[in-house]
């Protein structure tokens, strides 16, 4: 294997993990607290395609289109049905809503082990062409289309928030969810949005690395810890801050197993987040909170 082919696998592999990772951030700007679930949600984009596809013959993007449908359904659950009467009844501490998205987080895994199985599908990718040289490596076609969806979902959550009137009340709740009450904003709504369009990016994060090793019902808790170790190390200064931490962990990824060996790539994603934990909790890129 060619080193430019190591860094496209380790490009690829950072751009699965900085999307998950924004999925992460949106929700955690919005409401305040880490939604665990955001594996499974990748996992459900992923596996419900694979399974009409293969079950049902279905089109690939017929297929496509009701499990992204299906996960923005499962996400705005997980707010309006879960997180939201438990931060009520607990006075809205935040450690009740990480306790209720683990447990979100596992009864999803179960549900999909139930109703689609527990081997392993092969993903199906959007589109088919040949692969794409460069040098001497090769891109898969749903490696580049990857690629280009984390660009896109980079840069339109970036003008977004910086633009539109929601993307500024997202920051602002984020800043002060009580400060954001008492001025009178929808602090409600804004959550709902940021569950919304995280369980969309994770549903068509899943549903586009899925080919590159298929995807089971029990992928999401390791997603999970993926997009959240992104997080962890990129921090939250910056809409662009997870996709830094994502690339950052795709090069461990893939660049400590192919020196190492074996699953070397464990202790080594273990030691970069131990690392950040001890000496830079905050992560790389600080997020601001105005007064």
């Amino acid at each position: 294997m060619t080193e430019l082919q190591l860094w496209l696998s380790a490009l690829e592999m950072g751009c699965f993990f900085g999307m998950l990772a924004l999925a992460y951030y949106l929700v955690l700007v919005g409401a305040g607290f880490f939604n665990f679930a955001i594996g499974p949600y990748a996992m459900m984009g992923g596996l419900c395609t694979s399974w009409l596809v293969i079950e049902y013959d279905m089109g690939v993007w017929p297929a496509a289109a009701i499990a992204v449908g299906a996960t923005v359904v499962l996400a705005a659950l997980t707010e309006l049905v879960v997180v939201r009467p438990v931060q009520r009844r607990s006075g809205g501490g935040e450690l009740p809503a990480l306790v209720a998205v683990a447990a979100v987080l596992f009864a999803i895994q179960q549900f999909a082990g139930y109703l689609f199985g527990h081997p392993t599908l092969p993903g199906q990718s959007l589109a088919t062409f040949d692969p794409v040289t460069v040098g001497p490596a090769t891109l898969q076609p749903s490696a580049l289309l990857l690629m280009v969806a984390t660009v896109v979902a980079f840069v339109a959550t970036a003008l977004w928030i910086r633009y539109t009137r929601t993307g500024r009340l997202l920051r602002a709740v984020g800043d002060s969810t009580h400060a954001a009450r008492l001025l009178g904003l929808p602090v409600n709504r804004i959550r709902l949005v940021a569950f919304l369009l995280a369980g969309v990016l994770a549903a068509v994060t899943g549903l586009l690395f899925a080919p590159k090793a298929g995807v089971n019902s029990l992928s999401g808790l390791s997603w999970s810890v993926s997009g959240f170790l992104a997080v962890v190390v990129g921090g939250t200064g910056s809409v662009w801050a997870p996709l830094v931490g994502g690339l950052l962990l795709g090069a461990v990824e893939v660049f400590v197993p192919y020196y190492f060996g074996g699953h070397s790539h464990v202790y080594g994603l273990l030691l970069v987040a131990l690392l950040f934990f001890a000496l830079r909790p905050q992560g790389l890129f600080v997020r601001t909170v105005r007064a």
